[in-house]
């Protein structure tokens, strides 16, 4: 499996932290030393997720070795849907007229990047398709209260884009070497941990037990996956973990022995973007990486979910 091109798309307003300050009485400090976060990425009322996306795949497009009109399956993944009939992927599909895909929408939590990198590479596999186009976009905002002063400082807007394909389009492309992915909904308080119900909207109740176990499984997965792949944690070159809170990612650095400079992050600018978080990360960084390079993409997310991939580039 094959990353053709990559594309995102960030809205331009930031939230800081004077504005939770003095939204709910609290000093700015207080803030960054609980999540590391400065600012957060906030879509405009124009912005919804499906204008992001579509965003996203257009820049994607202008690398793209192929006609989008190849593509054979599109997969949108979010848990902030702006509408869970006409879907996005269907809203991509209309855009730019792809015809002769299947369309359809995927969710678990944060976590859904990786479960939409998974059923990319089992369509491949069992030959049902071989050009696919994955979009992780979460609007936040849409669903956050600025006044929980539990979890809704944490939030931001993004949308990313991915193109893959089930063979090498041309010489030195990135390859998926391995993806997993997990449900732990029988782990802590699982499914009550993050809720968005109609009406209440998105909360964190239990930001310990999510922290606690964000912590734990990220630093796991990596390093199963990299050992079962015949490598250790000294040959990894980029660690790219959930953006949820730098804390996390710092806490999982330490635990697997590995140097917090190998750690990609824009959590401190963007806030915790959702699904597309790891893979934004991945977008943003895309010119460093140089042949040879191993990446590892891990994620957690609410209900709980967890995922990890490991990238190769050639």
């Amino acid at each position: 499996m094959f990353i053709n091109s990559k594309g995102y798309y960030i809205p331009t307003k930031r939230v800081d932290n004077n504005y939770f300050a003095k939204l709910n009485d609290l000093s700015e400090d207080w803030y960054f030393k609980r999540t590391g976060i400065l600012t957060r990425a906030r879509a405009s009322e124009e912005e919804t997720i499906n204008y992001m996306s579509i965003k996203a795949v257009e820049n994607a497009i202008k690398n793209l070795p192929y006609d989008i009109h190849e593509v054979d399956l599109i997969v949108f993944a979010s848990y902030t849907p702006n509408d869970t009939v006409g879907t996005t992927a269907h809203i991509i599909q209309k855009e730019f007229n792809i015809n002769n895909a299947k369309a359809f929408y995927i969710s678990s939590a944060c976590s859904s990047a990786i479960n939409g990198m998974e059923i990319i590479n089992s369509f491949f596999k069992s030959k049902i398709s071989s050009k696919a186009l994955l979009i992780c976009a979460d609007r936040n905002s849409s669903y956050s209260d600025d006044r929980d002063t539990q979890s809704g400082h944490l939030w931001g807007d993004a949308a990313v884009a991915l193109f893959f394909s089930s063979e090498p389009i041309r010489p030195n492309e990135a390859s998926i070497l391995d993806i997993n992915t997990l449900g732990l909904g029988n782990v802590g308080h699982g499914p009550q941990a993050v809720t968005m119900e109609p009406k209440n909207g998105l909360h964190m109740p239990y930001g310990k037990d999510v922290f606690t176990h964000a912590c734990v499984y990220l630093a796991r997965l990596t390093d199963t996956i990299i050992k079962k792949n015949g490598y250790s944690i000294s040959d990894l070159t980029y660690f790219i973990g959930h953006q949820a809170n730098k804390r996390i990612l710092n806490n999982v650095c330490h635990e697997l022995g590995l140097a917090e400079n190998k750690s990609l992050s824009n959590v401190e600018e963007l806030g915790n973007t959702g699904c597309a978080s790891a893979p934004l990360v991945f977008a943003q960084n895309y010119d460093i990486f140089k042949e040879g390079d191993l990446v590892c993409l891990s994620v957690f997310g609410g209900g709980y979910s967890c995922g990890t991939c490991l990238i190769k580039f050639n």
